[in-house]
């Protein structure tokens, strides 16, 4: 079975390395998620889909309510105990969920005069309206940990959730490597693209629901917070400190795996002393948010010091903002 080949992967980690499973297993999901994150970020931010990437994250809310409401239904639970069996669905359910809003986004935004943006926001506040409406009634028959939803929950992590983001992995980097060069041509000179016979429309909706998949399905291990932060923060930090789109692809991936894991790591080595509640330990979550904030400062820092000494172009002054508009995502020339 997969989960029992994951465990004993697991178990050998642990076994090299002189630690217990339960230390592996949220190292494994720190960096399977910012690999991930890693190689959709660069392509995120040079196409202008922050906020795309943020509605996406808060459709979650949505996704897992129409999830639990339909194991509900359809197997007539009355307790949160019954429940339990099921929920291994939600995420599945709440990442299918997440693909057709993406779609729906991009649908819609084709055929009117409204702005991504305001399409964007009309779906966001969709979701959030349709989950303060339904998690409250689903509250009394299902477990709903709006926490873990949020902030995620690394140190609950288990071979199942391993294997779902492994296979999110891979699927991500199959489509990466088949796609990039369409994915950035269709972009940022579309009528190029199609002169060279590529499908901007489907390829469009290609990386829509791929994203929505990334950002939906992590969310299960990681939490909203943290998935938003290791999408946009290291792409733009590479952004600064990139000349081109293929370095600032690199440059992504790695500050993404390294910011992910030193937060990790900073995150169970600091300790606040509380005479009172005993020794607190931060949040993983917020640890790595703030180390990719810190490598997105200091990337500031590094475009400063090119201008002043060396002149030098940076990806953000050229190839990011003189995207021409290609009537999906960016709103500026």
């Amino acid at each position: 079975m997969p989960e029992a080949w994951m465990t004993e992967l697991v178990g050998q980690l642990a076994t090299f390395f002189g630690v217990y499973a339960s230390q592996v297993r949220p190292v494994l999901a720190v960096v399977l998620v910012s690999l991930t994150c890693g190689l959709v970020g660069s392509l995120v931010v040079g196409n202008r889909m922050a906020f795309f990437s943020d509605a996406m994250a808060h459709t979650a809310f949505a996704g897992v309510s129409f999830a639990l409401l339909g194991i509900v239904l359809a197997t007539g639970i009355r307790s949160s105990r019954e429940a339990d069996e099921y929920l291994w669905a939600v995420p599945l359910i709440t990442a299918a969920i997440g693909a057709v809003v993406g779609a729906a986004i991009v649908y819609v935004r084709e055929r009117t005069n409204l702005t991504s943006d305001t399409v964007i926001g009309v779906f966001f506040a969709s979701s959030l309206g349709i989950a303060a409406l339904l998690l409250p009634i689903l509250r009394g028959r299902v477990k709903v940990d709006m926490e873990q939803i949020i902030f995620g929950q690394l140190a609950g992590i288990d071979e199942r959730d391993l294997l779902v983001l492994l296979g999110l992995a891979i699927i991500t980097t199959v489509i990466v490597m088949l796609k990039y060069n369409a994915f950035v041509l269709g972009s940022f000179h579309p009528s190029l693209a199609r002169s060279r016979g590529l499908s901007v429309r489907a390829d469009t909706y290609l990386f829509v629901v791929l994203l929505a998949l990334v950002v939906n399905l992590s969310i299960q291990a990681v939490g909203i917070l943290l998935i938003n932060a290791l999408l946009i923060v290291p792409a733009a930090a590479a952004a600064n400190v990139s000349g081109d789109l293929r370095r600032m692809f690199l440059v992504t991936l790695i500050g993404s795996v390294v910011t992910g894991l030193l937060g990790y790591h900073l995150s169970t080595q600091l300790v606040i002393h509380d005479p009172v509640a005993g020794p607190l330990r931060p949040g993983p979550g917020g640890t790595i948010v703030l180390t990719c904030v810190a490598w997105f400062v200091a990337s500031l820092g590094v475009k400063a010091v090119r201008r002043r000494f060396f002149g030098r172009p940076h990806l953000h002054d050229h190839s990011c903002s003189h995207a021409p508009q290609n009537g999906q995502y960016n709103h500026t020339h």
